[in-house]
């Protein structure tokens, strides 16, 4: 199986570029829509892992190009900004599932398995707790930039507690 990751953020780029490949998997990257395309051209990607927004590029043009030319491929809209609006528009531009970064490429493939609109279509499904928690701590400390004693701040807790948070795993739903 081939990916296609696209992101303007370099840290995170090479973090899922490097999660798939310890999948087994062939991982392509890219930083700009014009280059995902030409990758995804040269490569046909089976899944396409697109970030909203790319700088000054939007994600939503660029998931309507990659469907329209890979009509077989599977892709994903990540990001760290998503709302009911995005993921709706998201999902009209062709995109087959949004998660909110971050998220472990591990956790994309679990999402994507079987029936890639299966999340959307059927019934949804409440995340546990731990979950949510795990996806707000996660949320809060990329909007701090990686900085853990800020993100502890923002969320009235001891540093040390959010490092013990941040070194166990994602939960599983």
């Amino acid at each position: 199986m081939s990916v296609l990751v696209v992101d303007d953020d370099e840290a995170f780029l090479r973090t899922t570029q490097r999660g798939f490949q310890h999948q087994g998997m062939a991982v392509h990257a890219a930083t700009s829509s014009a280059a995902a395309c030409k990758l995804a051209d040269e490569h046909r990607p089976d899944l396409m892992v697109v970030d909203l927004r790319l700088g000054d590029e939007s994600g939503l043009d660029l998931v309507e190009r990659l469907r329209s030319a890979h009509p077989g491929s599977a892709i994903v809209v990540l990001s760290a900004y998503a709302s009911v609006a995005s993921t709706v528009a998201a999902l009209r531009c062709g995109a087959d599932l949004v998660l909110f970064k971050p998220v472990h490429p591990t956790e994309i493939l679990r999402q994507i398995d079987g029936n890639p609109r299966a999340e959307v279509v059927g019934a949804p499904r409440t995340p546990s707790l731990a979950r949510a928690e795990w996806e707000h701590v996660n949320r809060v400390l990329y909007d701090c930039n990686g900085n853990v004693s800020e993100a502890a701040r923002r969320l009235g807790i001891y540093r040390q507690s959010l490092q013990r948070k941040l070194r166990k795993y994602s939960p599983s739903s």
